[in-house]
């Protein structure tokens, strides 16, 4: 009887090792918007997942993501955590009950940047100077859905009496490059990226600024070129059935992230802050008639 004890109790302790083991090796999916491209993607938010993998002791992985595979993600649950431009998190956050739990602080010159903008330029030889001088042009966008790379610039043409849908021909460029590509060969009259774009492909030798003139530029001590106001920073954010256990070590990590690290290196930025007020970025989506607040 002592023997049939002792391997029944051995029975159901393999078994309850069984069961534990896929959340013993459960991979948690950071979703990131993939602005630039997938290979950009990984190099800048590939140690920034090896990072929280390391201080946790649970395996995150990085999923780039293209602007049309946000939503489908978040919907079917294919990812944990999300990290992309404010306007998808205001979408989603209503669709889907996404909560930001930290806002990203961008980097440059050292100079710590909780908040930007869009930028819209043309070639420097362009007759182009002013935003009214738009209309008739084929005006290029990164997306529809892009916060920074059209929703921004939206707003500010809508304010001055353009309405780039109907006065401009409008393209849609893909990723922030192609966008500043094709205004560099010519293949459109003007384009807009967001800010620190034009400097970041500058730095990798792909521009120089001063083949472009930068349309309605505000001359402030932001220190990226802009065009637009500036709105808050991504949120990084997590969904409702991920574990709040998981989502608390997450955001410890994130605000704990120390300026000299590798992560923060390779994402130029400076680091995390408690998550943003993203009110005004609602106030832009209503102004510009954005479809959830039609």
């Amino acid at each position: 009887m002592g023997r049939y004890l002792k391997c029944l109790i051995i029975g159901i302790v393999f078994c309850f090792s069984l069961i534990s083991l896929p959340q013993a090796y459960a991979t948690y999916k950071i979703g990131v918007l993939a602005k630039r491209g997938a290979p950009k993607c990984m190099k800048k938010w590939g140690a920034t997942g090896a990072y929280i993998s390391k201080r946790l002791g649970e395996k995150f992985r990085i999923i780039p993501l293209k602007f049309v595979a946000i939503e489908p993600a978040v919907k079917s649950g294919k990812i944990d955590f999300l990290l992309a431009n404010p306007a998808f998190f205001v979408e989603l956050q209503r669709k889907y009950h996404l909560y930001a739990i930290a806002t990203l602080i961008n980097s440059r010159g050292g100079k710590a940047l909780k908040r930007f903008g869009g930028v819209i330029f043309t070639k420097r030889d362009s007759p182009i100077n002013k935003l009214q001088d738009i209309k008739g042009k084929r005006f290029m966008c990164v997306k529809f859905s892009s916060f920074g790379g059209f929703h921004m610039a939206y707003r500010l043409l809508l304010e001055n009496g353009i309405d780039p849908k109907r006065d401009c021909r409008l393209i849609e460029g893909g990723k922030h490059d192609n966008v500043v590509l094709a205004v560099k060969n010519g293949t459109v009259d003007i384009g807009t990226v967001r800010t620190d774009t034009l400097e970041r492909m500058q730095d990798e030798g792909k521009i120089r600024l001063s083949e472009f003139k930068i349309i309605h530029q505000i001359n402030d001590d932001f220190p990226f070129v802009h065009s637009t106001r500036l709105y808050p920073e991504w949120p990084f954010a997590a969904l409702p059935d991920t574990d709040k256990g998981i989502v608390t070590k997450v955001k410890k990590a994130l605000l704990s992230l120390p300026r000299e690290s590798k992560a923060a290196n390779a994402a130029k930025i400076v680091g995390w802050t408690e998550p943003a007020d993203y009110s005004e970025v609602e106030n832009c989506l209503k102004k510009i008639g954005y479809s959830i607040f039609k």
